[in-house]
Formats: C-alpha cells, sequence, structure tokens
C-alpha cells in the first residue's frame, strides 16, 4: 500500500489485546509508532493515534484505582460548609471550657460518698440467730427440708451466716479493721482476700464510719479492655488504631469537658451541641482520613443532629418532661440547683444518638462512592436510588438495634411496671417510661432521615463535579474505540488488495 501503510498480512489486532497496527515482534511498541502521514487520509475516523494513546493512559489510570470524583470547586464548597463549623466548635469549647468538676461537700447519699478501699482479710460461719442476723424481721427461723435430716440440718441452715472481717488499705485510718454480717440471702457474698469498695462518713461513731458499697472489679475490666484492644488492632490494623485513639478522644471529651461544663452550670442542650461536635469531628476525620468522602459524611450528620435537637426539643417541651425521673437526676439537682435537669434530658438525646449516626453516615457515603467507581456513568439520581437500596437495610438493622438497647437499659423498670399488672396506656404514658420513648423515637427518626440526606449530598458531590480532564478523557475513549474499528476496516482492505495482487 503507497505511502508506508500497515503492511499486508499483519494479523488483525484486537482492543484488548493491544494497540491496531502495532508492528509484530519482540519488545515494547512505540505508542506513536504507527502514526503515519498517510495513514488514511480523507478517511473520516482514522486518526486513532492522539484519541487511542489518550485512552492508553486512562486505562492505566483506573488500574492504579479509580480517581476521587470530586474536583478541587467541590472542596472548597465542602471546606466552606465545615471550616465555619469547626471554627465553631473549637470556639465553644474555648468558651465554655469549664476547668474541672466544681467541688461540694459530700452528702453521703447515693453516689455522693466519700469512699476508700479496703480487703476481705478472715470469714467466720456463725448462727444468724447469735448475730441478731435472721433471714428477715418477723419472719420464723429457716426450717430443714422434708426428708433431709431433723435437728442437725437445721442447725447447719441456722449457721449458714458469715462474719467477714475487711481492712481498710487507703486513705488516713489504713489498717483499720470492722466487721460485716452477711446473711445467705444476699446477693452479693466474699472470698478472702477479695478487694471491696467502702464508703467513710466521718461523722459517725468510729466502729460506723465504713462500710461496705461495692467490691473492686478493676483487674478483669482491664484485661477486657485489653483484649477489646487487641482484637480491633489486629482485625482492623491501623484502621483499628485510629479507632482507639478516637474513642479515647471522645471519653476525655465526655469526661473533661461535657459533664464537668454541665455542672457549672452551662446549658445542657448548648454543651451538648458543641462536645458532640468535637467528638464527630475528631472521629470521623481520624478514623475515616481528611477527605471529601468523610467530609459527605460529617455533613450528614450534622444534618441529623440538628434535626434530632429540634424534634427533642419540639417533644421534650410538648410532652412536659422534666427529665427528674429517678433519683441519680434528683440527686444531681439537689447538689447543684442551677443545673437545668429538662436539658440534660435533650444533650443525652443528643450524645446517644451521635455514635450510631456516625455509623449510617459513614456506611452511606462509603457505599455512594463505590458505586460511583464501579460505574462512572451513574447520575446522581442512579446514585442515588442505588445507594437508597442499601440504606434501607442498614435503617431496619439500625432502629431495631436503638430500641432494644433502650429497652435492655430499663428492663428493670418495666419488670417493676409488669409486676404492678399496669397496663400499657398507664406504662406508656407515664414520664418514667415516656422519657425513654422519646428518647428512642426521636434519636430513630434522626437515624431514619440521616440515610436520605447523606446518600444525597453523597451522589450530588460525586457525580456533580468529574475530575479535571474527566470529560477529555470520555472523548479520548470513545476516539480511540472509532480508532479501532477503522483500523480494522484497513487491515481488510489491506489484505484484499494484496491478495487481488
Amino acid at each position: 500500500m503507497p505511502g508506508g501503510g500497515w503492511e499486508p498480512g499483519v494479523p488483525a489486532q484486537g482492543h484488548g489485546a493491544g494497540h491496531p497496527g502495532r508492528p509484530p515482534g519482540p519488545g515494547p511498541a512505540d505508542h506513536d509508532g504507527h502514526r503515519q502521514p498517510d495513514h488514511g487520509h480523507g478517511r473520516p475516523g482514522h486518526e486513532p493515534v492522539p484519541g487511542h494513546g489518550q485512552h492508553a493512559q486512562h486505562g492505566h489510570a483506573h488500574a492504579h484505582g479509580p480517581a476521587e470524583p470530586v474536583s478541587g470547586r467541590l472542596r472548597k464548597v465542602i471546606a466552606a460548609v465545615l471550616i465555619p463549623f469547626g471554627v465553631a466548635v473549637l470556639a465553644g469549647l474555648v468558651v465554655l471550657w469549664p476547668g474541672g468538676v466544681p467541688p461540694h461537700e459530700h452528702t453521703g447519699l447515693g453516689f455522693d460518698q466519700h469512699t476508700e478501699r479496703a480487703k476481705v482479710v478472715s470469714i467466720e460461719g456463725r448462727s444468724c440467730a447469735a448475730v441478731d442476723a435472721a433471714p428477715g424481721q418477723g419472719e420464723p427461723r429457716e426450717q430443714p427440708a422434708p426428708g433431709t435430716g431433723g435437728a442437725g440440718s437445721g442447725e447447719q441452715a441456722a449457721d449458714r451466716c458469715r462474719l467477714v472481717t475487711f481492712e481498710v488499705t487507703s486513705g488516713k485510718d489504713g489498717g483499720t479493721t470492722f466487721t460485716e454480717v452477711v446473711r445467705p440471702d444476699q446477693s452479693r457474698q466474699y472470698h478472702d482476700g477479695q478487694g471491696v469498695v467502702v464508703a467513710y462518713a466521718p461523722q459517725a461513731p468510729p466502729e460506723l464510719r465504713y462500710s461496705v458499697i461495692d467490691v473492686q472489679r478493676g483487674v478483669p475490666v482491664l484485661v477486657l479492655a485489653v483484649v477489646f484492644a487487641l482484637v480491633v488492632v489486629a482485625v482492623g490494623r491501623l484502621r483499628g488504631l485510629t479507632a482507639l485513639i478516637a474513642l479515647v478522644i471522645s471519653f476525655g471529651v465526655l469526661s473533661q469537658f461535657i459533664l464537668p461544663a454541665i455542672l457549672q452550670g452551662s446549658n445542657p442542650l448548648l454543651v451538648a451541641v458543641v462536645g458532640g461536635g468535637a467528638i464527630m469531628l475528631a472521629a470521623l476525620y481520624l478514623c475515616h482520613g481528611l477527605s471529601a468522602r468523610t467530609s459527605v459524611a460529617v455533613l450528614g450528620t450534622l444534618v441529623s443532629l440538628l434535626l434530632i435537637g429540634l424534634l427533642g426539643s419540639l417533644f421534650v417541651e410538648w410532652a412536659a418532661l422534666t427529665g427528674n425521673t429517678s433519683d441519680e437526676t434528683g440527686l444531681v439537682h439537689a447538689l447543684y440547683p442551677g443545673i437545668e435537669i429538662q436539658g440534660l434530658l435533650l444533650a443525652s438525646v443528643i450524645i446517644g444518638s451521635l455514635g450510631v449516626l456516625d455509623d449510617v453516615t459513614v456506611t452511606q457515603t462509603s457505599a455512594v462512592w463505590e458505586l460511583k467507581a464501579a460505574n462512572p456513568a451513574l447520575t446522581a439520581s442512579a446514585l442515588y436510588r442505588a445507594g437508597l437500596r442499601i440504606g434501607r437495610d442498614h435503617i431496619a438493622s439500625t432502629v431495631n438495634t436503638l430500641v432494644l438497647a433502650y429497652a435492655g437499659a430499663a428492663l428493670p423498670m418495666l419488670l417493676l411496671f409488669s409486676v404492678a399488672r399496669s397496663d400499657v396506656a398507664t406504662v406508656a404514658t407515664s414520664e418514667l417510661v415516656a422519657e425513654e420513648i422519646v428518647r428512642t423515637l426521636v434519636g430513630s427518626i434522626g437515624l431514619v432521615a440521616s440515610v436520605p440526606v447523606t446518600t444525597a449530598l453523597a451522589a450530588l458531590i460525586a457525580s456533580a463535579d468529574p475530575p479535571a480532564g474527566g470529560e477529555r478523557a470520555e472523548r479520548a475513549e470513545l476516539a480511540g474505540v472509532a480508532g479501532v474499528g477503522a483500523g480494522r476496516g484497513a487491515r481488510r482492505r489491506g489484505g484484499g488488495r494484496r491478495r487481488r495482487r
């Protein structure tokens, strides 16, 4: 063929096998080696080289993973929303920082007691009658079961009480001992050497200043925490390690900022929003990286938290919930009368929903991004519909998780209502239960709303603005496909002319 066209007899190369018109032989082929000046002059669509070269580069880029479908312009838009929010959270932390828990005099009630540590040094079996610790006030002494023997068995039952001696191991009275009688029907029994927590009442007589209120369980809890950390790091590796760091930060914000700030008299709802925002930013960016994908999850979580705050404020006020429904809240209000107990209820709703919201928004954002990477041709509406189908399964399981979590926490209270044989309407509308119902349903509404909100944000951002040069790459790919077809036709025509010669 004049002008140095494709050599006759060269077999046609498929698109997946290599470049059309690539010369045979060992060694790498030159991408531009087939760009001859008279390579099909005047034939429409017969300029495969520029398009084909770009198509090859496009495929090479995909071999290293899809580029993140967010341009610099959209990153600036996301930053314009998140940076002011981050600055507001930081300013809130500075302004509301409490500087520690305010001091107060211990009342000796409930958890507000001065405590020390002690251990069991001796246990002696005694007759309950001898130590005036009969199984119940005015109840007859425990009798042997029928057929188990006579006086011997009755004597053993009567001697089941134990006189336990404890030694104080901390505080100014270290080394002091005291004794307590443990009846056989008590739920907590002791063994030699066991560590306990004792309450100290300095105004009481010396023999009554110490009393056991709990056992020391620091070692098993610490071992369990270490096992948990090892499992998380072993499975999650670096991501698991960052998750543990985020968990420590969350506990730090909760214990060093949220709780002391509320005790100082700051508005509990404002404190919860600022503290929750700090936890959200630290946890999400630390665990999932500083990226547009994480920023979308943060935006979805933020919108859902605002919805939860608004709905919580509305229904707590409408249902006339005071938040003072337990001995703990009553004691807190008595110790710190300036605390707004109703705001404390709203704060608990926000903090309780935050962890589940993070999980849902991150999952939805990742799902949309992976769908876009798998099929870059998907439009925003197609991404939204596909992501929402994934989110519906997540909604079903997570809402059930929230309800069961709150029901499990309130199980003793529900048992008391069952014992009282109260009807369902009375139980549900009592403040004690209605508070949990409002907390559960408001959190669940925010959780359900986070799925379409986050999915829509992710779909819009993933599809609205392709990466720089993406459109040119698509045109180049089409041009490359056209070049392949033209090359095949030219080879067929060239082969025919050779046969005619």
